[in-house]
């Protein structure tokens, strides 16, 4: 459950690219984001360059929050050390020539990529830095189509911050029995009709993690068939539950821990060509609980209507899995948990877990994820 550095999980996760803010959000003012327990600064230099570094300045450490955005790094307030955007010291004003031994100093600093609207950081050791991953429906684009972030945790059922540990999060994508249930049954229909049926469900694991399957049979006899994936360690691929088409998922999402009691979602959308993408804003809007939206519910209403925020942050800000009592029904959540395991245990071996790529070749995921019809067979005779 814990993020912070040094902890088994946290230098697990170390191991992987994860976006910390949407493109957008990296300007030439500084902007404090929270990444795995850690206070940072992210900026975009005036060549366009993103950069995170370290708050406290390497000089006398106040915080580069107040900096100030130059051509080519962040200026500190303070006395005008200038940085670029890996922490190198490019100018030191009040010392002899602008800074005799400048390159004696360097900003504490994490590399960072920009890919898919979002801006991707790496927290680990430099020498075990992966190539960061590419996903194939966003590589194989139609003339036309583009690829649109969000940061809203849409599709969670609540505000953009989700106040609980990300990991009781992430495994709910391992749970498609609560759709049946919380999505459908209990508080009524918070998607469609069509997932109110109840599934057929089975899982396995995969090269990238573990998936589901859920097969639904409708009432004209057709099939069906719902994949949903989970790429280690916090990677999800969720099918459209609202089942708009019958196709190969359309976005991927990062589950991101700020901390180990705040989580934010990214999600990455491929968009065809002519499809107002303004629609994602709107998702926050839609009347999903009893014919409003979450922020119109009172207190009452969240009671009567809950969805995946309830659910999710009603098991506490960390959940306790010492007083759960799991069943067959939990099969994915468990299959999710062993490899969380072992990707801990790999790491602490010296080894790289799954899913770490060293080389472009092997750095594309390739997704099943989606809605899926079968047409029931015409008997004839």
């Amino acid at each position: 459950m814990e993020v912070d550095a040094g902890t088994p999980a946290g230098e697990y996760l170390r191991r992987f690219w994860h976006p910390v803010a949407l493109s957008e959000e990296a300007t030439d003012l500084p902007r404090a984001i929270r990444v795995l327990s850690e206070d940072l600064i992210l900026f975009r230099d005036r060549r366009g360059n993103p950069g995170l570094v370290y708050p406290r300045c390497v000089h006398r450490g106040t915080t580069l929050l107040f900096g100030k955005v130059e051509e080519v790094g962040i200026r500190c307030c303070y006395h005008g050390w200038l940085f670029d955007s890996e922490g190198r010291c490019l100018d030191q004003p009040c010392e002899p020539e602008h800074g005799l031994h400048r390159d004696r100093y360097r900003q504490p600093w994490y590399p960072v990529q920009e890919r898919y609207g979002m801006v991707f950081a790496y927290l680990g050791p430099a020498d075990k830095q992966p190539v960061l991953p590419r996903y194939d429906i966003f590589e194989e684009l139609e003339p036309g189509d583009r690829v649109v972030a969000n940061g809203d945790s849409i599709g969670s059922g609540g505000p953009p911050l989700m106040h609980c540990n990300w990991f009781q999060t992430h495994e709910n994508v391992m749970d498609p029995y609560h759709v049946f249930i919380l999505h459908g049954t209990f508080s009524g229909t918070q998607f469609t009709e069509t997932m109110n049926i109840f599934p057929d469900i089975s899982w396995d694991f995969t090269d990238y993690g573990v998936r589901s399957f859920q097969d639904r049979r409708l009432p004209d006899g057709a099939l069906h068939h719902r994949v949903t994936e989970l790429v280690m360690p916090n990677i999800r691929v969720v099918a459209d539950p609202r089942v708009g088409s019958f196709t190969k998922t359309d976005n991927v999402a990062w589950t991101l821990p700020i901390d180990a009691t705040t989580t934010r979602i990214f999600t990455a959308f491929r968009m065809s060509a002519g499809v107002d993408s303004t629609w994602l804003s709107k998702v926050k809007d839609a009347p999903m609980y009893g014919g409003r939206s979450w922020y119109q519910l009172d207190d009452e209403g969240h009671q009567r209507f809950p969805g995946d925020y309830e659910a999710q942050v009603g098991q506490g800000r960390v959940t306790l899995h010492s007083e759960e009592q799991l069943a067959s029904s939990d099969r994915g959540v468990v299959m999710f948990r062993t490899l969380f395991k072992r990707g801990i245990k790999a790491v602490a071996d010296g080894d790289d877990p799954q899913c770490v790529a060293r080389t472009e070749d092997v750095a594309t995921v390739h997704l099943q994820a989606g809605n899926y019809l079968t047409q029931p067979t015409t008997a004839t005779g």
